[in-house]
């Protein structure tokens, strides 16, 4: 993998939003938007673009933008909806739009709970599609005694669903 397209919207969960993004091997250009209502303050990381949301006309906005994969974490239920529904009225929408239509690598993660059935149709319709909607559920068997194990255990799951090599946690090697 070469490049890689990450979102953050809503408020909640910004942080292991941010946390995937410092995971993601060194030598895969981050392309990264934050909604609005997301914006942190972070360090630029070396090989990081950050992205207006506001401007439509950026890069990954378009088609012919190669990149290998796009994951949006967390993902509000109204990203979620518009993305659904194919409204792409910001950049984050858009692109991930493009990434739909291009047929490319896709992750969700919805952050919220319990989910509403308008969010779970909405999930439905887009795995559908070949969307992975994979939220930050954990996995006890993952025996994490913290939080950053916690987050590297999500993180991995992750990175497996769009290909990228790691070794953020252990893996099941059966009873």
């Amino acid at each position: 993998m070469k490049r890689i397209i990450v979102g953050i919207s809503g408020a909640s969960g910004v942080e292991l939003g941010l946390s995937f993004i410092k995971a993601l091997p060194a030598e895969i250009e981050k392309y990264i938007i934050i909604s609005d209502h997301a914006k942190v303050v972070f360090a630029k990381e070396s090989n990081t673009f950050l992205l207006d949301d506001e401007n439509i006309g950026a890069v990954t906005a378009s088609g012919s933008f190669k990149c290998d994969a796009m994951a949006i974490i967390p993902c509000s239920m109204n990203t979620l909806a518009k993305i659904t529904h194919g409204i792409a009225d910001n950049l984050l929408t858009r692109t991930a739009s493009v990434m739909i239509k291009e047929k490319r690598p896709l992750l969700l993660a919805p952050r919220e709970m319990p989910f509403s059935a308008i969010a779970l149709e909405n999930m439905l319709k887009l795995s559908m599609l070949g969307i992975h909607i994979a939220p930050p559920i954990l996995g006890y068997y993952a025996k994490a005694s913290n939080l950053e194990e916690m987050e590297n255990f999500l993180i991995g799951k992750w990175f497996d669903l769009l290909g990228i090599e790691h070794n953020l946690f252990q893996r099941w090697e059966g009873a």
